[in-house]
C-alpha cells in the first residue's frame, strides 16, 4: 500500500468532515458536506487503494471466493471487520441488517464480514460458520484468520467499518458501534454520487448460505440451562429457535414458548416470542428469562402459561447506572440472570442478578423491596447497576461499582456460609471473579493475569489462581454438595471445575477438540463451545448446553459417563387393549407414530465399501414389557439415496428388550453421492406387567454420512440409546 495509506490516511479529512457535520442544520447541508469529501478522497487514486483479496482466504455464503476488483467492481462495500465472541461487534449486526434491506446487490451496496480472530478458536472456519448461522449473517464473510487485511488496512480494534468506492477506494471509517445515523448517511450519499459519475454496477453476487445445508435438530445453539430445585424440570433457552423448552429430566417436552422465528412479543406460550434468549432461572413455576436481542428480562409464569416484560424497553440501552422501575429501564444485552437474596432480605430470592453483557456490568431487578451491598433501600421493581464501572476491564476492587467487567456472560450463586458469592464468568476477559454478597467485593478467582487493561490472557492451563488460563468461558455452576464451581470454558470446549477455597481449577470433562463424543467416559467425551451448564440440587447430574453440538448433554458425577437428554414431544400415544393387538406383517414396514421423536446423530465420515454396527439400546418405562402378540422392529430407510440400502437387511424383529439386536450396513464400494442421511427407526409394542394395556411407540435416529476416500481403520460399533 502507498505511503500514507490504509485508515490512517484517511483520518485528518475524515475528522474534518465529522465536525463539519456536527455543526450542520439541515440534510442538504450534510448531503453538500458529504460530496466535498468524495470530491476530495476520490482524487487520491491509488493511495487509498484497498488490496485485492488473498487467493488463499476462505469464505462462507458464497459460491466461490470473492475478488474485491472482479466480482464487487462497481460496488460500494462495507467491511465489517468483527469477531463473533465481541458484543460490540454483535450489536452492530442489526444496523448492518438494516443496510442491506435498504439496499441490495443490485443498489450497488455489499456488506462483506472480515472476521479477524480475538481468540484461537475464532480462526477455526467450522466454528466461524457456527457463529454466521447463530446470528443469521446472511452477507459474505471472509476468514481473515492471519489478519492479514486487518494489519494492511490499520484496523486497531472490533468492530471497524471501513467503507469501500466501486474502484476499490477506501472512503471511510467508524470505529465501535452507535454510528447508524452515520453509516446510513455515508453510505446512500456514497451510492447517489458514484452512480451519478456512472461507477454503479447493478450485478447480483452470487450468494450460497451456509444455514441452507443444515440438518434440522431438535435444539439449535442452545445457550443455557438450568434445573429446578427438585430436579425434575429442567429449563433450556433454545436460543437459535428463540424460544423457551420446559422438560422433564428423561426429556419429556412439557411446555415450549415462542419460537420458531425471532419476535417482541408478551402474552400466552402460542403468541409470546423472543429473539435469542440466553439466561434462565426458574423457582417454582416462575421462569425468568434473559431475551438478549431484545434487550429485555421477560418472566415466564407456568401456572398461568403468560410472558411478560419486567426489564427493558425492547432497543438497546446505554445507561450504566439504572435505577428506574424494570419496565421502565434501558438495558443492554442481557446475557445470564440468576436468583439472589438482599442483605435485608425478608424472602429468599428477592433478587435477580443479571450479567449484562453489553454494558460490562453486573445489575440488579429487585424482585421485592431490599437493599444491595453498601447500597440504599430499594423498591420493588427498580432495575440497576450493582457492579462494574462500565469499562471493558479486568479490574478488581473492595467497592463493586469501582470493579470491572469485560462482557460478563455466565452467573451462579453461593449463598451458604462460608462462601456467600456471586460466581461471573467474565468472557473477554478469560476470567472467573466472584463477587462478595456481603460487602460487594470483586475479586480475582481464576484466569486472566494481574493487568487489568491485558483482555489477551487466555489459554488452556490447568492451576491455581493466575496460573490456571481460560478461554472465553460462558457459565459457571455452582455445585453446594461437594463445595466446586463447574465452568464451561468454551473456548477449550471443556468443561472445567474449581475448589473456590484453594483456587485449583482442573479439567473435568473434554477432550479440548471441538467434536461430538457421546456415551464416553469424562475423559473421552467431547464438547463444541459449550455455553451454559447446571448441577441438580443432590449434586449428581450437571447439565450442559452443547451449544455447537445443538445438544443438551448430561454428565453423571458419580460415573463418570457423559450421555445425550433426548427430547420428545409430550403427545398422547395410541393405546389399546392388549388381546386386540394383531400381529404386523413384517412384508409392509411399520409407520411410527406421529409423535416419534426425530434425533439427529453427528455426522459420520465412511469409506466405500465400510461396514457399520448399529447397537440398539433402547430402555423401557418401568414395569413393562415387550408385547409377544405385536412383533417389535427396526427398519432402515433413506430418502432419494436407495442406492444406499440395495442388498442390505433392511429390517428385523425385536424380541427380547434385554437382547437388542445389532444392525449391520454395508456402505457400497460404488456410491452415487457423497452426502447420505440413513434414518434407523424403531417401533415398539409393550404393555404394562399387569396386561392391562398396550401402548406402541417409536423412534427415529437419523445419521448422517460423508462418504469419501479417507485413511481409517474399522469404525467402533455406534450406539442408538433412548429411554422411552
Amino acid at each position: 500500500m502507498a505511503a500514507g495509506g490504509g485508515l490512517a490516511g484517511l483520518l485528518p479529512a475524515q475528522t474534518q468532515l465529522e465536525d463539519a457535520l456536527e455543526d450542520a442544520l439541515t440534510p442538504q447541508q450534510k448531503e453538500n458536506l458529504v460530496y466535498q469529501y468524495l470530491r476530495k478522497v476520490d482524487a487520491w487514486g491509488r493511495a487509498l487503494q484497498v488490496p485485492e483479496f488473498g487467493a488463499d482466504l476462505q469464505w462462507l455464503n458464497t459460491e466461490s471466493p470473492l475478488s474485491l476488483y472482479k466480482d464487487l467492481c462497481g460496488k460500494v462495500v462495507v467491511l465489517d471487520f468483527f469477531t463473533y465472541c465481541c458484543i460490540n461487534c454483535i450489536h452492530l449486526l442489526p444496523d448492518l441488517h438494516e443496510l442491506e434491506e435498504k439496499y441490495l446487490a443490485k443498489d450497488g451496496l455489499l456488506v462483506v464480514g472480515v472476521h479477524s480472530a480475538k481468540f484461537p478458536n475464532e480462526k477455526v472456519l467450522d466454528n466461524i460458520k457456527s457463529a454466521v448461522l447463530r446470528y443469521n449473517i446472511t452477507h459474505p464473510v471472509v476468514n481473515d484468520a492471519d489478519a492479514t487485511l486487518w494489519h494492511e488496512l490499520e484496523v486497531s480494534c472490533w468492530p471497524t467499518l471501513v467503507i469501500v468506492g466501486p474502484r476499490g477506494n477506501m472512503l471511510f471509517s467508524l470505529v465501535g458501534e452507535g454510528h447508524k445515523d452515520k453509516l446510513f448517511l455515508l453510505t446512500s450519499i456514497a451510492l447517489k454520487y458514484y452512480r451519478e459519475q456512472g461507477q454503479i454496477n447493478t450485478n447480483n453476487i452470487r450468494t450460497q448460505l451456509y444455514r441452507d445445508s443444515l440438518f434440522p435438530s431438535p435444539l439449535l445453539f442452545p445457550g443455557k440451562v438450568t434445573v429446578d430445585s427438585s430436579g425434575d424440570r429442567l429449563v433450556i433457552a433454545d436460543t437459535g429457535h428463540h424460544r423457551i423448552l420446559v422438560v422433564k429430566k428423561n426429556g419429556q417436552i412439557l411446555h415450549t414458548i415462542g419460537g420458531p422465528n425471532c419476535g417482541r412479543k408478551d402474552g400466552t406460550f402460542s403468541e409470546a416470542s423472543f429473539n435469542s434468549p440466553q439466561g434462565v432461572a426458574i423457582k417454582n413455576n416462575i421462569i425468568y428469562v434473559a431475551d438478549t436481542e431484545n434487550h429485555l428480562i421477560r418472566k415466564i409464569d407456568l401456572q398461568m402459561e403468560v410472558v411478560s416484560t419486567v426489564a427493558g424497553v425492547g432497543i438497546q440501552g446505554m445507561d450504566k447506572e439504572g435505577g428506574a422501575r424494570g419496565e421502565d429501564q434501558p438495558i443492554s444485552s442481557p446475557w445470564d440472570v440468576a436468583f439472589g437474596t438482599s442483605v435485608s432480605a425478608i424472602h429468599e430470592d428477592d433478587v435477580l442478578w443479571i450479567a449484562m453483557a453489553g454494558t460490562h456490568q453486573i445489575w440488579a431487578l429487585m424482585l421485592e423491596c431490599g437493599k444491595l451491598p453498601k447500597g440504599s433501600d430499594l423498591k420493588k421493581g427498580t432495575c440497576l447497576r450493582f457492579a462494574g464501572s462500565g469499562n471493558e476491564e479486568n479490574r478488581n476492587n473492595s467497592y463493586p461499582q469501582k470493579a470491572a467487567f469485560a462482557q460478563p456472560s455466565g452467573l451462579s450463586v453461593a449463598a451458604e456460609e462460608p462462601w456467600s458469592y456471586l460466581f461471573v464468568a467474565d468472557s473477554e476477559s478469560s476470567t472467573v471473579r466472584t463477587i462478595s454478597l456481603k460487602d460487594g467485593a470483586v475479586k480475582h478467582l481464576v484466569g486472566g493475569e494481574r493487568d487489568p487493561m491485558n483482555l489477551f490472557a487466555f489459554g488452556d492451563i490447568d492451576g491455581a489462581g493466575i496460573n490456571a488460563k481460560l478461554q472465553h468461558p460462558l457459565g459457571v455452576a455452582w455445585d453446594k454438595r461437594r463445595n466446586l464451581l463447574y465452568i464451561a470454558d468454551s473456548y477449550n470446549h471443556k468443561i472445567k471445575f474449581v475448589d473456590p477455597k484453594m483456587k485449583n481449577c482442573a479439567t473435568l470433562a473434554g477432550s479440548g477438540e471441538a467434536s461430538n463424543v457421546i456415551g464416553s467416559s469424562f475423559t473421552t467425551s467431547t464438547f463444541n463451545e459449550p455455553g451454559g451448564l447446571c448441577v441438580e440440587e443432590n449434586g449428581s447430574l450437571l447439565y450442559i448446553a452443547d451449544t455447537n453440538n445443538h445438544q443438551i448433554k448430561v454428565l453423571d458425577l458419580e460415573t463418570k459417563i457423559v450421555s445425550l437428554l433426548p427430547l420428545v414431544n409430550d403427545e398422547t400415544l395410541d393405546t389399546v387393549d392388549a388381546p386386540s393387538v394383531q400381529k404386523t406383517d413384517m412384508a409392509k414396514l411399520p409407520k411410527l407414530p406421529k409423535s416419534a421423536p426425530n434425533l439427529q446423530l453427528p455426522s459420520l465420515t465412511v469409506n466405500p465399501g465400510q461396514a457399520l454396527q448399529f447397537m440398539l439400546k433402547l430402555s423401557l418405562p418401568p414395569n413393562s414389557k415387550l408385547t409377544e402378540e405385536a412383533p417389535s422392529a427396526w427398519f432402515l430407510t433413506t430418502e432419494g439415496s436407495e442406492w444406499l440400502l440395495y442388498e442390505q437387511n433392511m429390517s428385523g424383529e425385536i424380541e427380547e428388550i434385554s437382547k437388542q439386536p445389532v444392525i449391520p450396513l454395508q456402505i457400497p464400494t460404488n456410491c452415487l453421492s457423497a452426502e447420505v442421511v440413513l434414518s434407523i427407526k424403531v417401533c415398539l409394542y409393550y404393555c404394562s406387567k399387569d396386561n392391562s394395556a398396550c401402548m406402541m411407540k417409536g423412534i427415529s435416529f437419523n445419521q448422517p454420512l460423508h462418504i469419501a476416500n479417507v485413511k481409517q481403520g474399522s469404525i467402533a460399533p455406534i450406539e442408538l440409546i433412548y429411554a422411552f
